[in-house]
């Protein structure tokens, strides 16, 4: 699944080719998203101008003239910037033409993406107004890590995985982070130190900045703006390596199931 690094680096390539420009239309080839695209959205669209292109947690979001684009790659979608006459792909379900000769062109073999449209302030939409704060910004510290940890007994991988404590912290991620922090996985949240603490704020900002620089991470579907896969997969330290020796000590890396998901570590680094 797409997670914050693979969607934030989506924002970014296709910021340059969308920003100022106007919507010519939206050609829908399958309204059968996770919501149906709404049958009268296409005329809303046409001649709007993208100021922005902005993303909260995982949506990205184009903020228009009169209204905000929220669009999910769900588990599988990516959205592509092509000439508007390029031939479509099996999955290609919509494009968004623009003046420019481009279209932002969206493929999602499992349909669990969606692009919905809201007139009001976006924040507020049902599907942002309930989330946590970005990792990359101030509320998201120590102090507040401590805040919400106390008394959970929760395993700290499952923690920082919620999206209602903290956004954009999807599997690979949350491994790789308590892997450079020393932590394991399966430690009870409430037993976090301040030391601690702020050793987890810091790894998770590193592994999300790291993983933004290389693209993402491409373990199956995902692509890029420009139809590249993500590399970050070649920096996993722990992540689908079970077995395998540990970087940084040589011992050979677990993996255990928490939450129906796959979780790595090292029992000699993480403690």
């Amino acid at each position: 699944m797409p997670e914050l690094p693979e969607v934030e680096t989506t924002r970014r390539g296709l910021a340059p080719h969308a920003r100022a420009r106007r919507i010519v239309a939206l050609e829908v080839h399958e309204r059968r998203l996770r919501w149906p695209i709404a049958r009268e959205l296409p005329p809303k669209l046409a001649g709007q101008r993208i100021a922005r292109v902005g993303r909260r947690a995982k949506y990205l979001l184009l903020e228009l003239d009169s209204g905000t684009l929220l669009l999910h790659l769900g588990m599988s979608g990516n959205l592509r910037a092509v000439p508007a006459d390029t031939p479509r792909l099996k999955h290609d379900h919509f494009d968004l033409v623009l003046d420019s000769g481009l279209a932002l062109r969206f493929n999602d073999p499992r349909r669990f993406g969606s692009l919905l449209y809201t007139e009001d302030d976006p924040a507020e939409h049902a599907l942002l107004r309930q989330l946590a704060p970005e990792p990359f910004a101030r509320a998201f510290d120590a102090a507040y890590l401590m805040r919400i940890t106390r008394r959970r007994r929760v395993a700290l991988k499952q923690l920082i995985m919620n999206s209602h404590l903290v956004v954009g912290v999807g599997n690979i991620y949350a491994s790789e982070a308590l892997f450079r922090a020393r932590l394991r996985p399966q430690r009870r949240a409430g037993t976090l130190s301040a030391a601690e603490a702020q050793r987890l704020v810091r790894a998770i900002r590193t592994v999300l900045r790291l993983a933004i620089r290389a693209g993402g991470t491409t373990l199956r579907d995902y692509l890029g703006a420009d139809g590249a896969p993500g590399y970050f997969r070649q920096r996993l330290y722990v992540y689908e390596r079970a077995g395998k020796p540990c970087r940084r000590c040589r011992t050979p890396v677990r993996a255990l199931t928490q939450g129906q998901r796959s979780t790595y570590y090292c029992p000699t680094c993480q403690k």
